[in-house]
């Protein structure tokens, strides 16, 4: 690690971008009430029957673009699509403060050319699986049968066929409580000793609570979860009498979990915290939509 003397650590201004997400949702709002947030800087939103009667998706992501930008100063990127899948892939298109649309003509080609590293839902590990197994691109993905997909992927297997085929019947679904939330990691090399089990946790803790912060949530229940070399997976939970107040009894309390896995005797593959009995401002679940700002 280098020393960098000169760094400042400037504190998360949460109000701020909490007081601009909303400025920024009450001009979603003029659309559509059909919104699912997805942090405080994206949402997507089912246009399909649109307030304003504008017959076009496109016509409205531009709209929408040009009053955040002499709202709150603040561009925007947006993507457009038939479905969620699609509507997710274009708006990482054109960053930052582009459009990009995929039509129902444009979406099979556009899908079959695409890395499937870049396939939302499709992470790191499943990336090199995949790799293994020749599927770099979502041609290669569509080349796969159903009944190999599920073999190899489980219950991903089928959400993995039908987004290669550009198919994705899931609805926006607006104002959907969130139950818990969760961050995990699966790791190049298995891990064997504690200590760098602890290094691991650390960020996953620190995104968990990042989340919660922003939309401040609390909860009362930690869980981890350990996934091993073979594939077996366990969990360790335990829950407080009041809500976990600070970033650091989180991570205390998932250290004090997770020493109770060790020592081990086969290597550490993943490992996962999550936060639930919930309870603060609503939270929303990771979701896509028909047209994604």
């Amino acid at each position: 690690m280098l020393p960098c003397p000169e760094l400042i650590f400037v504190p998360p201004r949460f109000d701020a971008y909490r007081a601009v997400s909303q400025q920024i949702h009450a001009i979603f709002a003029e659309h559509t009430p059909l919104i699912e947030p997805l942090s405080l800087d994206e949402a997507y939103l089912d246009v399909t029957a649109n307030l304003q009667g504008i017959p076009v998706a496109t016509t409205i992501a531009e709209m929408i673009r040009a009053k955040i930008k002499s709202e709150t100063g603040l561009t925007a990127s947006a993507g457009v699509s038939y479905n969620k899948f699609l509507a997710k892939l274009a708006s990482g298109q054109n960053k930052p403060d582009g459009l990009f649309v995929i039509t129902p003509k444009l979406g099979p080609a556009f899908i079959e050319a695409l890395p499937v590293r870049k396939f939302h839902g499709v992470g790191p590990a499943t990336t090199d699986k995949m790799a293994r197994l020749g599927i770099k691109t979502g041609g290669d993905l569509r080349a796969q049968s159903l009944a190999s997909l599920e073999e190899k992927f489980g219950k991903a297997g089928p959400y993995y066929y039908w987004i290669a085929r550009g198919i994705d019947e899931r609805p926006v679904r607006a104002d959907r409580e969130r139950k818990s939330v969760g961050a995990e990691d699966t790791f190049a090399s298995d891990l064997f000793d504690l200590e760098s089990a602890r290094k691991e946790l650390a960020p996953l803790v620190g995104k968990v609570w990042r989340y919660c912060a922003e939309r401040s949530i609390n909860g009362r229940t930690v869980t981890l979860k350990v996934k091993f070399a073979d594939f077996q997976q366990i969990t360790r939970s335990r829950t407080i009498g009041g809500v976990i107040e600070t970033e650091t009894d989180l991570a205390t309390i998932s250290v004090t979990l997770l020493e109770q896995v060790f020592p081990v005797t086969k290597g550490i593959r993943l490992l996962g915290v999550t936060l639930s009995s919930l309870s603060g401002t609503r939270a929303e679940p990771d979701r896509q939509m028909s047209l994604m700002i």
